[in-house]
């Protein structure tokens, strides 16, 4: 099996394992870093120990090969067709550092980072995902306009993510510039990029092609949340057929 076939269980299990936690079968990064986790393979086992690591309400991101059928305990928030792409070996353009200048992003800079992903919504962004790689953004007159980073890694691949511009400033190539600069250092290590897309994006989807990326696998991206022990057991009484019996005195 290939490495990006289970891409958040291998990343969890090796390069990224000191940020997360797994219990059995499942594993999570740490709630602030992301809401993502995985299975070493899908079973109602996998999401009883995916169970025991998350809180009440919580939310967990999973790439499934299917639509995701989990157990009754866990409620499915969304869910969505996501494409994985992996850039061609070679086939990185120059990236334009002469025309831009590139801010490798801080822990100071998380405010900011945090209120242009909710504007833009890449993808899930947390107050510790910037721990998951390097980070870059371009500034205007010292606000942030665009930015883009490395979330998964394992060994011999690293995912760009949280690729996104202030809706007023599209159209100009920062993202373009943001990626090439991002695969020169990935490849720079002797390593593969790759990405996660919703399928329906497909102006994202150009792009990345045109930057030499290509469609690997087609996946199902779903958002769940573990229910409280009070809506699970409302849910099971609601469900529970009743039987009524007349009394007579």
């Amino acid at each position: 099996m290939h490495l990006l076939d289970n891409v958040i269980w291998n990343a969890l299990s090796t390069s990224q394992a000191h940020l997360g936690a797994g219990r059995g079968v499942a594993r999570k990064f740490e709630r602030d870093i992301s809401p993502l986790g995985g299975f070493s393979e899908v079973s109602d086992g996998a999401y009883d120990s995916l169970a025991d690591l998350v809180d009440e309400g919580e939310r967990v991101g999973l790439f499934l090969e299917a639509d995701p059928k989990p157990p009754s305990n866990w409620k499915i928030v969304a869910s969505m067709p996501l494409l994985q792409m992996l850039h061609e070996k070679g086939a990185t353009p120059t990236p334009d550092t002469e025309l831009t200048v590139f801010h490798q992003l801080s822990v100071a800079d998380v405010p900011e980072m945090l209120a242009l992903t909710r504007l833009t919504k890449p993808g899930p962004f947390g107050t510790r995902t910037r721990e998951m790689g390097d980070y870059f953004g371009i500034r205007k007159d010292g606000a942030l306009l665009a930015m883009a980073g490395e979330r998964l890694r394992l060994p011999g691949f690293t995912e760009i993510s949280a690729v996104c511009t202030h809706p007023e400033h599209l159209g100009q190539g920062h993202a373009r510039r943001l990626i090439t600069l991002l695969l020169a250092r990935i490849q720079g290590r002797g390593e593969q990029g790759f990405l996660h897309v919703r399928e329906d994006n497909t102006r994202a989807v150009e792009l990345y092609e045109r930057l030499g990326f290509r469609k690997r696998v087609s996946l199902k991206y779903a958002l769940l949340a573990k229910e409280s022990a009070a809506d699970f057991a409302d849910e099971r009484r609601s469900k529970t057929p009743q039987i009524l019996t007349d009394q007579h005195g």
